[in-house]
């Protein structure tokens, strides 16, 4: 096999293997959704994802899958495999213990306790590794571990849904329906890949929302819901506060919120997250370390202008999601704090696709 039959195949069965990995993100906890798929002769004999929960890893699955036909085999893993002993060995030595003769890796893993230390567990049991195959492909996916791996905070993204005049809104009007079901639809698959979805006060009084997936089949998987709100003006009534012993909702307050309010919200089911205060507003960046130390990785933020411009002010979004329908709002409208004509120079167009009527334009910071 020449060298770009070679590639052409790793590519193709990491391709698979990046594919795979997408099915549990957000539900593995502290770990990284990670794909592994063993291939033998040009057959897939055996696959697995990081389970629920962050264990077991995706490398003893799918080698549990291959049985004997992982001996001399290929293993395509999205992430390093990892190197440091926990409750279970290193996935670097199962896949010596396997018997399999080469090791395709994508993503390289900065945390310190692997950073090439699985790749060289590898190398000196004999077994070819090659590294980098669909890296910035795979990097995509597992965003949200990176990052917190190297920031120690979770990887931000923002979506809105903009008119085709720009607006986001219109002042006094509540929720304006700017996409069609078919963008719905993608917005709640990707609150289903998130850890938290974000609100500000100001939208979850003005539209009263639920923040959950809505899809046939998905609805347990709704993320955690995060209102920041400082001297917790949230409605009893409102959806958020009904339904927080259901779906887990989290307000982030001030020190000196309303005990009163704070003991009516937590009666209901919701929890308050102690926030700091810098300019009279909730400091992120501390508000995002804390949701790190929690185990978030990926926070998928919804909430109005005033939020979006806080954390783009900040300069603490990675991803930024455009969903733009072809709604003309006027000139009551609420401008949108960013679009395409307004996109830092550090972000990079990742994706232009069609949902339906309407069109989705993604942004990633280039790392």
């Amino acid at each position: 096999m020449s060298r770009d039959d070679a590639s052409s195949t790793d590519r193709r069965f990491m391709a698979a293997a990046i594919r795979l990995s997408r099915r549990n993100l957000g539900l593995t906890g502290t770990n990284p959704s990670v794909g592994t798929i063993i291939v033998k002769d040009g057959v897939i004999v055996g696959g697995g994802v990081t389970a629920l929960g962050g264990r077991p890893h995706a490398e003893p699955q799918a080698l549990a899958e291959a049985g004997e036909l992982a001996r001399g085999a290929t293993a395509y893993v999205t992430l390093e495999p990892c190197a440091h002993h926990g409750r279970t060995p290193p996935c670097a030595n199962a896949l010596v213990s396997a018997g399999v003769a080469r090791v395709v890796c994508a993503a390289s893993d900065p945390d310190e306790r692997v950073n090439g230390k699985g790749c060289a567990i590898l190398r000196a049991n004999g077994i070819e590794v090659t590294e980098r195959v669909l890296a910035e492909e795979a990097a995509d996916i597992l965003a949200g571990y990176l990052i917190r791996s190297v920031k120690k905070r979770p990887e931000v993204i923002l979506k809105m849904a903009i008119s085709s005049d720009w607006m986001i809104g219109a002042q006094g009007c509540g929720q304006i329906a700017i996409t069609g079901k078919v963008a719905r639809d993608q917005v709640h698959l990707m609150r289903a890949q998130a850890d938290a979805v974000l609100v500000g006060v100001g939208t979850a009084i003005a539209d009263d929302p639920e923040l959950t997936v809505r899809l046939p089949g998905l609805e347990r998987r709704s993320p955690v819901r995060i209102v920041i709100d400082p001297q917790l003006r949230l409605p009893a009534a409102s959806k958020l506060v009904q339904t927080a012993k259901v779906v887990p909702t989290n307000v982030v307050a001030a020190p000196d919120a309303d005990s009163a309010k704070r003991a009516s919200l937590e009666a209901h089911g919701v929890h308050i997250l102690p926030g700091e205060l810098h300019d009279g507003k909730i400091a992120l960046p501390e508000l995002l370390e804390d949701l790190a130390g929690q185990g978030m990785s990926r926070i998928f933020v919804e909430g109005g202008a005033s939020t979006a411009e806080m954390f783009l002010a900040e300069n603490l979004v990675d991803r930024i999601v455009l969903f733009r329908g072809g709604v003309v709002i006027g000139p009551d409208g609420i401008a949108a704090p960013i679009d395409e004509s307004r996109m830092p120079d550090e972000f990079a167009l990742k994706r232009n696709e069609r949902f339906g009527d309407d069109i989705c334009r993604e942004w990633v910071r280039r790392l």
